[in-house]
């Protein structure tokens, strides 16, 4: 089994069947680490590093077990040459510590949460213009600048728990599928009560990702028109309408139009932002920095 990381294949080999999604989690959790101490994972960044990265292999796996991944803590005992410190006698806390996420002895003179709601929507259109399915796939990214070892809460307003008191849902409550956490969540807590409580790590982090499976009305509708002219030159006519309320405004609008693999020189006009060709990904990108609501361009 393996994943692809620019030049850079990470493979792993088993001798019996084993479990794919962890196996998988524990490549991609390799490469964070490696981008975290090398900054860019290729080649020459392996060939430069070979024995940090073998110092960190060993620290990361342990007879065919993964053992610590996140990256803050690896730093704390495996030092690049450029940060190489004298070697501690003891192992650090978060290592022996159940928290292995979050060091011990962390001060901030300001105590600081943010959270971030960042959703993405995936819509599929057939040639008809029908949306033939759609789903919104989130993430509840958080910058945690806490001092000491804080117990952390976060409820949702989820359709299970009211339902299971017996409360009317009215439409406000919400269904999450594929529900990912992170590893510094109370699985146990969670199922009981649906609550997130966690020992955040410090500083930057994904605390949740999910998936809703719901029909989602695009904020905004692309529409294209094709016109042979003849058999070495087309035309392409596309609209774009915002179809959220007028007082609202989107920024740094960027549609893809894909162009032929053969296509060269497009002229290209707008009425609203700029487009150029991007030959490196066969298309057009259109580029909008504000985009009005309720408008058709």
């Amino acid at each position: 089994m393996f994943i692809q990381h620019n030049n850079v294949f990470l493979l792993t080999a088993s001798r019996q069947n084993c479990n794919a999604a962890s196996i998988l989690l524990f490549l991609h959790r390799v490469v964070d680490v490696f981008k975290h101490y090398f900054e860019e994972l290729e080649e020459e960044s392996l060939r430069d590093n070979f024995v940090v990265v073998y110092e960190l292999l060993d620290e990361m796996m342990d007879f065919g077990y993964p053992q610590y991944t996140e990256a803050k803590i690896l730093s704390e005992f495996i030092k690049t040459d450029a940060y190489r410190m004298e070697v501690s006698q003891r192992p650090p806390m978060a290592v022996t510590n159940a928290v292995s996420w979050r060091s011990e002895g962390i001060r901030y003179k300001k105590n600081e949460v943010f959270l971030d709601v960042v959703e993405s929507v995936n819509i599929l259109v057939n040639s008809n213009g029908q949306i033939v399915r759609s789903d919104v796939v989130g993430a509840l990214k958080m910058r945690t600048y806490l001092s000491g070892m804080p117990e952390c809460k976060l409820g949702l307003n989820d359709r299970v728990l009211l339902e299971a008191q017996g409360r009317a849902t009215k439409g406000k409550a919400i269904d999450l599928d594929d529900i990912k956490f992170h590893q510094c969540v109370r699985l146990a807590r969670f199922e009981n009560d649906r609550t997130i409580s966690f020992v955040p790590p410090d500083g930057s982090f994904d605390l949740m990702t999910y998936r809703l499976s719901t029909q989602v009305k695009p904020l905004i509708w692309v529409e294209a028109q094709i016109e042979k002219h003849s058999r070495s030159r087309i035309e392409l006519m596309v609209k774009a309408r915002s179809q959220f309320k007028e007082r609202s405004t989107a920024t740094n609008v960027e549609i893809e139009v894909p162009v032929p693999l053969d296509a060269t020189n497009p002229n290209i006009r707008t009425s609203m932002g700029s487009a150029a060709y991007a030959p490196e990904r066969d298309a057009m990108v259109w580029k909008v920095k504000s985009f009005p609501g309720g408008k058709v361009t």
